[in-house]
Parts: structure tokens; C-alpha cells; sequence
């Protein structure tokens, strides 16, 4: 298990470097100057050239990227210059925690209604509820999250005035904004939970146990969810992060200040500290995410562990 572990490590610092280099010197590709842009007003040669040996832009770029390193690796993302006096650790610091309370309650939604609904499908396969709920996941991971938020603002919000249509003021502003999110994380776990749960009944250990006289529902529970459940650990990861990624659009839909709005923006304005910055921790964020459930799997698999 430490050599597993081990290897996880080495693989997540590798991937972070990669992440930050590669963002580094993508971002200066951008055409485009971050003062100019940023600065509200036209600006003389004279002036310009100061600003951007002020911030540094005038060295060469692998000096820029050393400096950048150092930085970092104290913790330091460095002042943003589109949002004048703020560092991007600050911005954040106030932002994440709206986008991580939006995506966290879409993900514990999503969980439980996804395994259920898969579960159902399942065992109710080729009857009049397994084609709703076969029809419900096709839709919901097909239909983009811009169009699934407008037709819920639209018909709750709007038409029947039940929720809000955007801001962040209290939970029932949060509530829309959550079920966007959710509903395609919902028909992405019903789908994968249903084809699962179909592979498992022709399972050898399956028909021992009802060789046996095992209960239905004593094969189902130890069975047959047990073990559709493990293969579907990995994607647990990968799917909260690509909730909170998810996110970016559905913060700027409905006007939630989040982080997406700001990593929007920052584009926009060719921000590279906050471009950077924000692409940083979001990777750090993913690297991370992957080393848990890569331990998680490894504990309750063991055949991950020994796998080269």
C-alpha cells in the first residue's frame, strides 16, 4: 500500500508542474496587452512601457516563469490587474466557497437519486419505468447545461414564481442553480448504475448465490449494488470536479459570484495572474480529487494496488 501510495504522490506532483507550465507559457501566448487592456483608459508609450516593467512583462519570459515558481511555491498567486489591489488568493478565498457550496449540494443530490434510479431501471428492465428512466439519462447527458438552466428558469422561476431566476441571497436562490447542475450528473450515474447492475445478474457469484436460496433482496444488497458500486468509484472524482467546472456556466446564468465568473472575466481581460492563478488551483483541485479516489479505490480494491 506505501508504494501505491507513493506512486500516486509522484504522479500528482508531476501533473501539478505540468498544469502550471503549461498554463504559464499558454497564457503569454495570448495576444494582447494585460496592462493595456486592463487599464480603463488610453495610455502613453512612455506610461505603458513603466507599467509592464512595474509588473515585470518586460522580462524574458523563462525569468518570468522562474519568478512565477518561486511565488508559488510560497503560496503566492500574485496581484490581479484587471481587479486593482486584489490578490488572486484573496478573490479566491471570497469566491470558492459560494462555487463549492453550489457544486457540493448538486454532488449529494446527484449520488443517492442516481444510484436509486439505476437501481430501479434495473430491475424493472423492459417495463414502462425503465423506459422513463432510460429516456430521463439520455436527455440529461445530452441536453446542454445552458438550456436546462433556461427552461428551469423559465418554468420555475418565471412562469410559476416558485425560485428566484438569478442572485445568491439565501438558499432558495440556490436551489435552481443546484438542479442544473445535478440533473446531468443524475442521468450520467442512473445510465452507468443500470448497465452495471444488467452485467452483474449473469455474474457467476450471482447465480451461486441463488443457487443457494438466497433472498432477492439479500443477493441484490450484498450482490449485485455492492459490486456495481466499485467499479463506479473512480468516476466519483471526476465527476465532482467536473460539477464544479460545470459551474462556471451556470454561475454566469444565474448570476452567482462564484469563481467561474471571475475565471470568465479574467480571460476576457487577458488578467494572467488571475488566469494562472484560478487554473492553478482548479488543477491542484482535480490532481487532488483523482489522489483520493485512487486511494479509495486502492483500499477497497486490492487488485488496484498490485496493478502495474
Amino acid at each position: 500500500m506505501k508504494k501505491y501510495i507513493l506512486r500516486r504522490v509522484i504522479i500528482s506532483i508531476v501533473t501539478i508542474w505540468l498544469i502550471v507550465t503549461i498554463s504559464f507559457f499558454l497564457v503569454h501566448v495570448l495576444p494582447g496587452n494585460p496592462i493595456a487592456v486592463n487599464s480603463g483608459k488610453i495610455l502613453s508609450t512612455e506610461t505603458l512601457d513603466k507599467l509592464t516593467e512595474y509588473y515585470g512583462l518586460d522580462r524574458p519570459l523563462s525569468e518570468q516563469y522562474l519568478i512565477y515558481m518561486k511565488n508559488l511555491l510560497h503560496g503566492n498567486l500574485g496581484y490581479s490587474y484587471k481587479y486593482a489591489g486584489q490578490t488572486v488568493n484573496g478573490i479566491i478565498a471570497k469566491t470558492f466557497p459560494v462555487s463549492a457550496q453550489l457544486g457540493l449540494q448538486a454532488y449529494l443530490i446527484s449520488i443517492p437519486l442516481g444510484f436509486l434510479f439505476g437501481i430501479i431501471a434495473a430491475k424493472r428492465r423492459g417495463k414502462t419505468v425503465d423506459y422513463l428512466l432510460v429516456g430521463f439519462s439520455a436527455l440529461g447527458v445530452s441536453v446542454p447545461v445552458f438550456i436546462v438552466a433556461a427552461l428551469l428558469q423559465l418554468i420555475f422561476a418565471v412562469e410559476l414564481k416558485w425560485f428566484p431566476v438569478s442572485l445568491w441571497k439565501g438558499f432558495s436562490y440556490t436551489i435552481l442553480p443546484t438542479l442544473t447542475l445535478a440533473l446531468g450528473s443524475i442521468a450520467g450515474r442512473t445510465r452507468s448504475m443500470r448497465t452495471l447492475m444488467l452485467e452483474i445478474v449473469n455474474e457467476d457469484y450471482v447465480k451461486t448465490a441463488k443457487a443457494k436460496g438466497l433472498s432477492k433482496a439479500v443477493i441484490v444488497w450484498r450482490h449485485q449494488i455492492k459490486n456495481a458500486v466499485i467499479p463506479m468509484i473512480p468516476m466519483m472524482g471526476m465527476e465532482l470536479v467536473g460539477i464544479l467546472m460545470g459551474s462556471f456556466v451556470v454561475e454566469n446564468i444565474f448570476a452567482i459570484p462564484g469563481i467561474g465568473s471571475y475565471f470568465v472575466t479574467s480571460v476576457q481581460a487577458l488578467d494572467y495572474t488571475m488566469i494562472l492563478g484560478l487554473t492553478v488551483f482548479l488543477g491542484v483541485f482535480v490532481v487532488i480529487a483523482n489522489f483520493i479516489v485512487d486511494i479509495i479505490y486502492g483500499v477497497i480494491d486490492p487488485r488496484i494496488r498490485v496493478t502495474k
